[in-house]
């Protein structure tokens, strides 16, 4: 890979974001190449990213890398997701290891993770009202007191049934360690090609997470007679308000998120580590 100009996006909410861009910013340069700096503290901001970008550097936790893979998602720019913490489950370079993650890029010894990314869109009256990408997951929950929804699923033009339950979660494999985890959905491989579909809390046992191929188109339908709010959100950062009758169309989008993975440590590692998987008593 050939780094002329790098883009350093900061969570500026982040512990020492600050100080990490700035000491990333002046390695690139004494390697003579160019950086710029953008700081958020939204992570629904706009910024323009030039196609002349080689590289852009994600500084802060997932929540920053999910911001970063939209900014990019129809550019094919590469994201080097440096975790101020330790490492997470997208962001597996921690801030003791950018320096030698940069050399690899400069050595030509990266690897590259392509992750799907979904396509989410609202339909109302027949018009599309909302339309955005996601790097993790699309979910349909109450935005009110009452939990309860009633949702009409749709594989293709096949319906699957009615889902009473506190939502739907439709997760990417990337997301399969997130929202859907926590909602009893299966991890898959970062790379498959691959969408889940966890309910919520469904109010029937026999309502179980599953697994599509990448090329299904899913659709949510909003049952009449509501007794709670509705709300879309992708990726924890896009929201849109639903009203009866709406179609959540969730499908894969043409791009993929291009994320250099750690040389540190894999992808089974980072799940061991992360979830502890130490046989002993918190495993």
């Amino acid at each position: 890979m050939e780094l002329r100009n790098v883009v350093i996006v900061a969570n500026i909410w982040k512990d020492e974001s600050h100080k990490v861009a700035d000491e990333i910013k002046a390695y690139l340069e004494k390697h003579g190449i160019a950086a710029d700096i953008l700081l958020t503290e939204n992570l629904d901001e706009k910024f323009d990213i030039s196609i002349k970008t080689d590289l852009l550097v994600s500084v802060g936790g997932d929540g920053t890398v999910l911001f970063c893979a939209r900014l990019v998602e129809n550019l094919g720019i590469p994201i080097l997701a440096v975790n101020l913490g330790t490492f997470g489950y997208i962001t597996e370079i921690s801030s003791t290891e950018w320096k030698q993650a940069i050399d690899d890029l400069l050595n030509g010894e990266e690897k590259i993770s392509r992750r799907l990314m979904l396509k989410v869109s609202v339909h109302r009256d027949g018009k599309r009202i909302f339309q955005c990408q996601g790097l993790n997951e699309a979910v349909v929950t109450s935005a009110g007191v009452a939990k309860v929804v009633n949702l009409d699923l749709f594989i293709g033009r096949t319906k699957a049934g009615t889902f009473r339950s506190d939502g739907i979660i439709i997760a990417t494999p990337t997301g399969s360690t997130g929202y859907s985890l926590a909602a009893g959905g299966p991890i898959l491989d970062s790379e498959m090609s691959a969408l889940i579909i966890t309910p919520v809390c469904p109010f029937t046992l026999s309502n179980r997470p599953l697994v599509l191929g990448a090329n299904e188109v899913i659709t949510m339908k909003v049952d009449e007679g509501q007794r709670t709010d509705l709300m879309l959100t992708v990726d924890g950062q896009q929201y849109c308000e639903l009203e009866e009758n709406d179609e959540i169309v969730v499908e894969k989008s043409r791009s993929k998120a291009l994320l250099i993975a750690s040389a540190v440590r894999n992808y089974t590692q980072v799940l061991s580590t992360k979830l502890n998987w130490s046989g002993g008593m918190h495993a």
